[in-house]
């Protein structure tokens, strides 16, 4: 029978387990307390990283959303039964903004209760941007888009090459990687 006891050891694993990551990799944990533009705040973190690929920093934001909360309430004899309602919550979210080697700056965002929601933000400009200067192709990059490249069959293949499987490649690299 579902209960919240179950819930609050996987919630108390993830939540000591960031810092640790955090530590243990020199990775900044910052809050983003009334920042408006997350974006923003983190790109003099990104201007700093030097390494090919990793965690640039990480956010954390207390948001609403929605999660499950449990009344209990008498069963049959000693064992207490929980019904569950779903409601809006102010919860702790974290946000892994990361460099990565296919997709360039990215990020994770986690919330801490469940239903556990896990957001990615990725850009599929900067994806073809980075499938480019793999094959060497030269280009010149408006803000999401492209204004020339030397070679535009190459450059509509890269875009057309983007689907799914590209999504869950980055998923499947940073969901082992991260606590």
């Amino acid at each position: 029978m579902p209960s919240p006891a179950l819930l609050k050891p996987r919630h108390d694993r993830f939540v000591a387990a960031v810092p640790k990551f955090a530590a243990d990799r020199h990775v900044p944990v910052v809050s983003f307390e009334r920042v408006d533009g997350k974006d923003a705040f983190v790109a003099p973190y990104r201007a700093r990283f030097t390494a090919r690929e990793g965690v640039v920093v990480i956010g954390v934001a207390q948001e609403k959303m929605r999660s499950f909360k449990a009344h209990k309430r008498p069963g049959r004899g000693h064992t207490p039964v929980f019904d569950f309602s779903r409601q809006s919550v102010a919860v702790n979210h974290y946000y892994f903004y990361v460099h990565d080697r296919e997709w360039d700056p990215a990020f994770l965002k986690i919330g801490t209760y469940l239903p556990y929601p896990v957001k990615l933000c990725l850009n599929g400009h900067e994806w073809v941007k980075q499938h480019l200067r793999r094959d060497r192709i030269r280009f010149e990059s408006l803000d999401n888009g492209f204004l020339s490249c030397v070679d535009s069959d190459a450059l509509q293949a890269a875009c057309d090459a983007l689907g799914p499987a590209d999504v869950q490649g980055f998923f499947d690299r940073w969901s082992h990687r991260l606590p």
